[in-house]
Protein backbone atom coordinates (compact mmCIF):
# COMPACT_ATOMS: atom_id res chain seq x y z
CA UNK A 1 0.00 0.00 0.00
CA UNK A 2 0.91 3.61 -0.24
CA UNK A 3 2.71 5.58 2.29
CA UNK A 4 -0.09 8.08 1.90
CA UNK A 5 -2.68 5.63 2.68
CA UNK A 6 -4.61 7.63 5.68
CA UNK A 7 -7.52 5.54 7.11
CA UNK A 8 -9.87 7.54 5.18
CA UNK A 9 -8.81 7.16 2.08
CA UNK A 10 -8.52 3.50 2.13
CA UNK A 11 -12.51 3.85 2.83
CA UNK A 12 -12.82 6.28 -0.11
CA UNK A 13 -10.73 3.59 -2.06
CA UNK A 14 -12.92 0.48 -0.63
CA UNK A 15 -15.99 3.05 -1.88
CA UNK A 16 -14.86 3.88 -5.47
CA UNK A 17 -14.24 0.09 -5.98
CA UNK A 18 -17.90 -1.03 -5.37
CA UNK A 19 -18.55 1.84 -7.44
CA UNK A 20 -16.44 0.74 -10.46
CA UNK A 21 -17.68 -2.61 -9.94
CA UNK A 22 -21.16 -2.25 -10.77
CA UNK A 23 -19.76 0.30 -13.65
CA UNK A 24 -17.73 -2.89 -15.43
CA UNK A 25 -20.60 -4.83 -15.08
CA UNK A 26 -23.28 -2.48 -16.81
CA UNK A 27 -20.51 -1.46 -19.11
CA UNK A 28 -20.44 -5.67 -20.38
CA UNK A 29 -24.59 -5.11 -21.59
CA UNK A 30 -24.53 -1.48 -22.31
CA UNK A 31 -27.31 -1.65 -24.67
CA UNK A 32 -29.67 -2.85 -21.95
CA UNK A 33 -28.67 0.19 -19.18
CA UNK A 34 -31.46 2.85 -18.50
CA UNK A 35 -30.68 6.20 -19.56
CA UNK A 36 -32.37 9.36 -19.27
CA UNK A 37 -31.59 13.08 -19.56
CA UNK A 38 -31.39 15.85 -17.12
CA UNK A 39 -30.86 19.18 -19.62
CA UNK A 40 -29.92 18.64 -22.90
CA UNK A 41 -26.92 16.83 -23.58
CA UNK A 42 -26.89 16.10 -19.86
CA UNK A 43 -27.31 12.18 -19.01
CA UNK A 44 -27.86 9.98 -16.34
CA UNK A 45 -28.15 6.36 -15.88
CA UNK A 46 -29.12 4.07 -13.57
CA UNK A 47 -25.55 2.97 -13.23
CA UNK A 48 -24.74 6.37 -11.78
CA UNK A 49 -27.59 6.10 -9.40
CA UNK A 50 -26.41 2.26 -8.29
CA UNK A 51 -22.70 3.54 -8.39
CA UNK A 52 -24.03 6.94 -6.16
CA UNK A 53 -25.76 4.89 -3.67
CA UNK A 54 -22.60 2.19 -3.10
CA UNK A 55 -20.18 5.23 -2.41
CA UNK A 56 -22.51 6.97 0.48
CA UNK A 57 -23.78 3.41 1.98
CA UNK A 58 -19.61 2.33 2.02
CA UNK A 59 -18.60 6.11 3.38
CA UNK A 60 -21.83 6.48 5.70
CA UNK A 61 -20.79 3.25 7.30
CA UNK A 62 -17.37 4.22 8.32
CA UNK A 63 -18.43 7.68 9.10
CA UNK A 64 -21.95 7.81 9.79
CA UNK A 65 -21.81 11.49 11.55
CA UNK A 66 -19.69 13.15 8.30
CA UNK A 67 -21.77 15.15 5.05
CA UNK A 68 -22.51 13.59 1.51
CA UNK A 69 -22.66 16.17 -1.50
CA UNK A 70 -23.36 14.29 -4.13
CA UNK A 71 -23.97 14.69 -8.17
CA UNK A 72 -27.36 13.15 -8.23
CA UNK A 73 -28.85 13.19 -4.84
CA UNK A 74 -27.33 16.82 -3.75
CA UNK A 75 -27.37 16.52 0.30
CA UNK A 76 -30.07 14.55 1.07
CA UNK A 77 -27.72 11.48 2.51
CA UNK A 78 -25.31 12.05 5.32
CA UNK A 79 -25.15 15.02 8.46
CA UNK A 80 -26.17 17.92 7.62
CA UNK A 81 -23.90 20.07 10.16
CA UNK A 82 -20.51 18.17 9.57
CA UNK A 83 -17.27 19.91 9.08
CA UNK A 84 -16.36 16.56 6.93
CA UNK A 85 -17.86 16.37 3.69
CA UNK A 86 -16.97 13.77 0.78
CA UNK A 87 -17.84 15.34 -2.71
CA UNK A 88 -18.99 12.58 -4.80
CA UNK A 89 -18.92 12.15 -8.81
CA UNK A 90 -20.31 8.07 -9.23
CA UNK A 91 -20.00 8.60 -12.81
CA UNK A 92 -17.93 11.45 -14.48
CA UNK A 93 -18.18 10.73 -18.33
CA UNK A 94 -21.58 9.49 -18.49
CA UNK A 95 -21.61 10.47 -22.17
CA UNK A 96 -18.85 8.36 -22.80
CA UNK A 97 -19.79 5.42 -20.63
CA UNK A 98 -23.85 5.18 -22.78
CA UNK A 99 -21.92 5.09 -25.81
CA UNK A 100 -19.06 2.37 -24.90
CA UNK A 101 -16.23 4.80 -24.92
CA UNK A 102 -14.28 3.62 -22.07
CA UNK A 103 -12.84 6.77 -20.68
CA UNK A 104 -14.58 7.72 -17.20
CA UNK A 105 -14.06 7.27 -14.02
CA UNK A 106 -14.92 7.36 -10.14
CA UNK A 107 -14.05 10.80 -8.33
CA UNK A 108 -14.52 11.04 -4.28
CA UNK A 109 -13.01 13.69 -2.53
CA UNK A 110 -13.35 14.67 1.25
CA UNK A 111 -13.44 18.20 2.47
CA UNK A 112 -12.62 19.62 5.55
CA UNK A 113 -14.09 22.95 6.95
CA UNK A 114 -14.66 23.31 2.90
CA UNK A 115 -10.89 22.03 1.84
CA UNK A 116 -10.17 19.13 0.00
CA UNK A 117 -8.08 16.86 1.92
CA UNK A 118 -8.38 12.99 0.80
CA UNK A 119 -9.22 12.23 -3.06
CA UNK A 120 -9.84 9.71 -4.77
CA UNK A 121 -10.00 9.01 -8.88
CA UNK A 122 -10.67 5.54 -9.84
CA UNK A 123 -10.97 4.46 -13.34
CA UNK A 124 -12.87 0.79 -13.85
CA UNK A 125 -11.75 0.03 -16.90
CA UNK A 126 -7.88 0.45 -16.56
CA UNK A 127 -8.30 -0.47 -13.43
CA UNK A 128 -6.11 2.96 -12.82
CA UNK A 129 -6.55 4.32 -8.77
CA UNK A 130 -5.20 7.49 -8.32
CA UNK A 131 -5.05 8.76 -4.54
CA UNK A 132 -3.72 11.58 -2.87
CA UNK A 133 -3.84 12.79 1.13
CA UNK A 134 -2.99 16.91 2.05
CA UNK A 135 0.52 17.09 2.17
CA UNK A 136 1.40 13.30 1.12
CA UNK A 137 1.58 13.30 -2.03
CA UNK A 138 -0.27 11.68 -5.03
CA UNK A 139 -0.20 8.08 -6.50
CA UNK A 140 -1.22 6.35 -9.32
CA UNK A 141 -1.07 2.56 -8.47
CA UNK A 142 0.88 3.08 -5.43
CA UNK A 143 3.28 4.52 -7.51
CA UNK A 144 4.29 8.34 -6.79
CA UNK A 145 3.33 10.72 -9.59
CA UNK A 146 4.79 14.32 -10.23
CA UNK A 147 2.88 16.64 -13.04
CA UNK A 148 5.42 16.96 -15.64
CA UNK A 149 8.92 19.19 -16.09
CA UNK A 150 6.99 20.78 -19.55
CA UNK A 151 8.14 24.69 -19.31
CA UNK A 152 7.61 25.58 -22.80
CA UNK A 153 3.88 25.93 -24.23
CA UNK A 154 4.72 25.29 -28.17
CA UNK A 155 5.46 21.85 -26.59
CA UNK A 156 2.32 21.25 -24.38
CA UNK A 157 -0.20 18.59 -24.48
CA UNK A 158 -3.49 20.32 -23.44
CA UNK A 159 -7.03 18.52 -22.65
CA UNK A 160 -9.83 20.91 -22.67
CA UNK A 161 -13.93 20.04 -22.11
CA UNK A 162 -16.21 21.13 -24.69
CA UNK A 163 -19.17 23.07 -23.71
CA UNK A 164 -22.41 21.27 -24.22
CA UNK A 165 -25.40 23.16 -22.75
CA UNK A 166 -27.33 25.80 -24.87
CA UNK A 167 -25.75 29.85 -23.10
CA UNK A 168 -22.66 28.13 -22.73
CA UNK A 169 -21.09 30.87 -25.03
CA UNK A 170 -20.08 28.60 -27.72
CA UNK A 171 -18.00 31.47 -30.05
CA UNK A 172 -16.13 32.65 -26.99
CA UNK A 173 -15.01 28.75 -26.54
CA UNK A 174 -14.29 28.14 -29.87
CA UNK A 175 -11.67 31.47 -29.78
CA UNK A 176 -10.02 30.37 -26.63
CA UNK A 177 -9.75 27.07 -27.69
CA UNK A 178 -7.91 28.63 -31.34
CA UNK A 179 -5.62 30.75 -29.68
CA UNK A 180 -4.56 27.18 -27.56
CA UNK A 181 -4.36 25.17 -31.13
CA UNK A 182 -2.14 27.35 -32.30
CA UNK A 183 0.12 27.67 -29.28
CA UNK A 184 0.86 24.43 -27.99
CA UNK A 185 1.48 21.02 -29.42
CA UNK A 186 -1.98 19.55 -28.96
CA UNK A 187 -5.45 19.83 -27.61
CA UNK A 188 -7.44 16.89 -26.38
CA UNK A 189 -11.15 16.69 -25.07
CA UNK A 190 -11.34 13.01 -23.19
CA UNK A 191 -14.75 13.86 -21.54
CA UNK A 192 -14.04 13.31 -18.02
CA UNK A 193 -12.81 15.85 -15.74
CA UNK A 194 -11.87 14.39 -13.29
CA UNK A 195 -9.80 11.62 -15.28
CA UNK A 196 -8.11 14.76 -17.30
CA UNK A 197 -7.35 15.92 -14.16
CA UNK A 198 -5.68 12.98 -12.66
CA UNK A 199 -3.63 12.63 -16.30
CA UNK A 200 -2.25 16.21 -15.16
CA UNK A 201 -1.48 14.95 -11.69
CA UNK A 202 0.47 11.97 -13.31
CA UNK A 203 2.29 14.35 -16.09
CA UNK A 204 0.40 12.83 -18.67
CA UNK A 205 -1.00 16.34 -20.30
CA UNK A 206 0.87 19.15 -19.23
CA UNK A 207 -2.73 21.40 -18.25
CA UNK A 208 -6.52 21.14 -18.63
CA UNK A 209 -8.85 23.76 -18.56
CA UNK A 210 -12.98 23.92 -18.76
CA UNK A 211 -15.50 25.78 -17.50
CA UNK A 212 -19.11 25.21 -16.15
CA UNK A 213 -17.44 22.55 -14.00
CA UNK A 214 -19.27 21.30 -11.15
CA UNK A 215 -17.58 21.00 -7.48
CA UNK A 216 -17.41 17.25 -7.62
CA UNK A 217 -16.22 17.30 -11.00
CA UNK A 218 -13.16 18.67 -9.78
CA UNK A 219 -12.66 18.34 -5.86
CA UNK A 220 -10.46 14.74 -5.99
CA UNK A 221 -8.72 15.92 -9.44
CA UNK A 222 -7.36 19.62 -7.80
CA UNK A 223 -5.74 17.97 -4.71
CA UNK A 224 -4.37 15.48 -7.43
CA UNK A 225 -2.99 17.89 -9.42
CA UNK A 226 -1.37 20.32 -6.12
CA UNK A 227 0.09 16.88 -4.40
CA UNK A 228 1.66 16.43 -7.66
CA UNK A 229 3.51 19.89 -7.58
CA UNK A 230 1.01 21.36 -10.14
CA UNK A 231 -1.41 24.62 -9.91
CA UNK A 232 -4.94 24.74 -9.95
CA UNK A 233 -7.23 27.60 -10.08
CA UNK A 234 -9.86 29.56 -11.97
CA UNK A 235 -8.93 31.11 -15.47
CA UNK A 236 -7.20 33.96 -14.08
CA UNK A 237 -5.17 31.67 -11.84
CA UNK A 238 -6.94 32.50 -8.48
CA UNK A 239 -6.70 29.15 -6.09
CA UNK A 240 -10.28 29.67 -4.80
CA UNK A 241 -12.25 28.37 -7.39
CA UNK A 242 -13.89 25.34 -6.56
CA UNK A 243 -17.59 26.59 -6.74
CA UNK A 244 -16.75 29.32 -9.54
CA UNK A 245 -17.52 27.06 -12.25
CA UNK A 246 -14.01 27.46 -14.08
CA UNK A 247 -10.96 25.57 -13.40
CA UNK A 248 -7.25 26.16 -14.69
CA UNK A 249 -4.67 23.20 -14.07
CA UNK A 250 -1.24 22.52 -15.09
CA UNK A 251 2.64 21.98 -14.25
CA UNK A 252 3.50 25.56 -12.79
CA UNK A 253 5.53 27.06 -15.27
CA UNK A 254 2.64 26.18 -17.91
CA UNK A 255 -0.15 27.15 -16.08
CA UNK A 256 1.37 30.14 -15.72
CA UNK A 257 1.40 30.67 -19.60
CA UNK A 258 -2.16 29.18 -19.76
CA UNK A 259 -3.59 32.28 -17.11
CA UNK A 260 -2.09 34.44 -20.28
CA UNK A 261 -4.55 32.82 -22.43
CA UNK A 262 -7.67 31.76 -20.64
CA UNK A 263 -7.46 35.10 -18.22
CA UNK A 264 -9.38 37.03 -20.48
CA UNK A 265 -11.74 34.57 -20.73
CA UNK A 266 -12.54 34.37 -17.50
CA UNK A 267 -15.63 35.94 -15.99
CA UNK A 268 -13.98 37.45 -13.33
CA UNK A 269 -11.60 39.20 -16.20
CA UNK A 270 -11.54 43.39 -16.27
CA UNK A 271 -14.11 44.72 -18.60
CA UNK A 272 -11.01 45.67 -20.77
CA UNK A 273 -10.29 42.08 -21.61
CA UNK A 274 -13.87 41.09 -21.56
CA UNK A 275 -14.09 43.94 -24.78
CA UNK A 276 -10.91 42.27 -26.51
CA UNK A 277 -12.96 38.83 -26.45
CA UNK A 278 -15.78 40.18 -27.32
CA UNK A 279 -14.28 41.83 -30.56
CA UNK A 280 -11.88 38.84 -31.07
CA UNK A 281 -15.10 36.67 -31.26
CA UNK A 282 -17.27 38.75 -33.12
CA UNK A 283 -13.75 38.86 -36.02
CA UNK A 284 -14.02 34.82 -35.52
CA UNK A 285 -17.60 34.68 -36.36
CA UNK A 286 -17.48 36.99 -39.54
CA UNK A 287 -14.18 34.99 -40.99
CA UNK A 288 -16.40 31.82 -40.57
CA UNK A 289 -19.58 32.94 -41.62
CA UNK A 290 -17.88 34.38 -45.08
CA UNK A 291 -15.90 31.64 -45.78
CA UNK A 292 -19.82 29.25 -45.04
CA UNK A 293 -18.30 27.20 -42.51
CA UNK A 294 -20.74 26.47 -39.84
CA UNK A 295 -19.99 25.22 -36.22
CA UNK A 296 -21.75 22.62 -35.29
CA UNK A 297 -21.19 20.79 -31.62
Amino acid sequence: MSPNLHPMINVAVKAARAAGSIINRAALDIESVRVSQKKANDFVTEVDHAAEQAIIETLLAAYPGHGIWAEESGREHGAKDSEFVWIIDPLDGTTNFIHGLPIYCVSIALAVKGKVEQAVVYDPTRNDLFTATKGRGAFLNDRRIRVSKRTDLQQALVSTGFPYRMGDHFNQYLSLMGEVMQRTAGLRRPGAAALDLAYVAAGYTDAFFEKGLQPWDVAAGSLLVTEAGGLVGNFTGEADFLEQGECLAGAPRIYGHMVGLTGKYSKFASAGEKATVRQRTSSTNTESTESGNSTAA
